[in-house]
């Protein structure tokens, strides 16, 4: 190399890492005695929240996803703080009002985040636009990102397309999201050159260590232009997670890219995660199976999330032995549905449908009602179409909606902060309520219990002593 090309990187560890690896339980506490020192590692951003972390923080420890987002913001003041949100679907499970949209990245813009990474389940743009809009109008970056899968209809023209769309829309960048990590370095060589034709935004890729060839891949990636790569701390990397955040920065240091990390910095960073992980391995709460490699994600696309939430299906319903037979189904049903890229939420609808589809022995003979709405038209649109045959099974002769789904739904900020004005204390506390009513009325009112007063025979004793 004759120019010393620049390589951005940012770092996993605070949100998809640990999502990846056990389910999203790393506590705040643990991540706040370690944020300074990232913050002079030279990162370009440090990805802390969104995604699963909103869900997991309130509904397993008992924490407020806002005070996080707050307490990280106090430590990093120098490197970008990235968020992850699921297009009109937020950080819950159903599409939200375009007011909620609005409000929820005031929101989070207002506390700290800067880069707002925005993915819609079907590729479908429609779902990213009030998601641009709002960012935009609070001063963040808006990155819109492919979920890169594959299928007859995922072609690099597809792609080409779709990434012009995104760029027309208001990208500030581009990412392409692979979460399965299945894409190849043969395919990553054309991907980016193509994608290089039709948009001059930076282009960042994702991708996961699953089935063992995501270093090869970013590596391939950044060879032909790839301007940043998601990358996680060594102790949290691998498996199902991202590649080692080291290993690379030191690889491509010594092909002539300069990445800014500090090397120095970030082996003290790994040494701090170190213990944390043991922790965690010792509690079974890491799983060691998360931290090996499966090929197979190559064979069925499957992403390794997936893998896991199948097989612990299959033993609740004690049919653990007709695992390959539903990975076999998998695909089978991806393509009756207009082959939907397999990430949340459509990952675990065709997961179960595929569960249903064996476990009963016939075909659609069980329908959940997620998959009724989304052949309605409810999430957007396939990627594909859906045959008539298969529409009719699934919802008979009932209409299928055509435009924007969000279109259809009134205004509800206002309603839902009604409905939990005696618990709610900011438009933070409302948004909780949004996302999961049941959970997030449970938690705010745990939340702002009053602290019970002690005992006058407790005071008496902490007078004597």
């Amino acid at each position: 190399m004759n120019e010393r090309k620049e390589v951005k990187f940012t770092e996993t560890v605070l949100r998809d890492a640990h999502q990846s690896l056990m389910a999203t339980r790393l506590k705040t506490e643990e991540m706040l005695p370690i944020l300074e020192k990232m913050d002079a590692a030279g990162y370009h951003a440090l990805e802390c929240w969104g995604g699963a972390t909103f869900d997991a923080a309130i509904r397993f420890l008992n924490e407020d996803p806002w005070e996080r987002l707050r307490e990280i913001k106090k430590s990093v003041k120098n490197t970008k703080l990235q968020m992850l949100l699921r297009g009109q679907n937020l950080l819950g499970y159903r599409h939200y009002a375009d007011d909620i949209v609005d409000k929820f990245i005031e929101k989070a813009i207002e506390n700290g985040i800067d880069i707002i990474r925005v993915f819609d389940a079907l590729n479908d743009p429609r779902n990213m636009e009030a998601c641009v809009k709002a960012t935009k109008k609070y001063g963040g970056h808006a990155q819109l990102a492919i979920c890169y899968t594959i299928s007859p209809v995922h072609t690099i023209q597809y792609y080409k397309e779709l990434t012009k769309t995104l760029d027309q829309l208001g990208a500030d960048s581009i990412c392409i999201k692979d979460m399965a990590g299945i894409l190849t370095p043969a395919v990553v060589k054309k991907l980016i050159p193509a994608l290089k034709e039709v948009t001059s935004l930076p282009i960042e890729v994702h991708t996961h260590a699953t089935s063992g060839i995501s270093e090869m891949t970013y590596l391939t990636a950044v060879q032909v232009g790839a301007d940043l790569i998601d990358t996680a701390i060594s102790p949290f990397s691998g498996g199902t997670s991202q590649p080692a955040t080291e290993s690379l920065s030191i690889v491509l240091n010594e092909l002539g890219y300069h990445t800014h990390l500090k090397e120095e910095t970030l082996e003290e960073i790994a040494d701090y995660f170190k213990p944390i992980k043991e922790h965690y391995l010792k509690e079974n709460i890491l799983n060691p199976k998360m931290m090996t490699v499966d090929p197979k994600a190559l064979i069925y696309q499957v992403p390794g999330g997936m893998l896991s939430n199948l097989y612990a299906q299959l033993m609740q319903a004690k049919a653990e032995e007709r695992y390959e037979e539903v990975l076999r189904e998998v695909p089978k049903v991806r393509e009756d549905l207009g082959f939907p890229p397999l990430v949340t939420p459509m990952s675990q609808m065709v997961g179960t449908q595929a569960v249903f589809n064996v476990l009963s022995g016939e075909r659609y003979k069980m329908i959940p009602n997620e998959i009724k709405d989304y052949v309605r038209g409810s999430y957007g649109k396939p990627p594909a179409p859906i045959s008539e045959t298969i529409k009719q099974k699934i919802i008979g002769n009932e209409e299928v909606l055509t435009g924007r789904p969000a279109d259809l739904l009134k205004p509800e900020f206002e309603k839902q902060k009604a409905e939990v004005n005696k618990i709610a204390k900011s438009d933070e506390d409302v948004l909780i309520y949004a996302m999961f009513p049941q959970l997030g009325e449970h938690f705010l009112e745990k939340k702002y219990q009053p602290k019970s007063a002690p005992s006058s025979e407790a005071v008496r004793i902490n007078a004597i002593l």
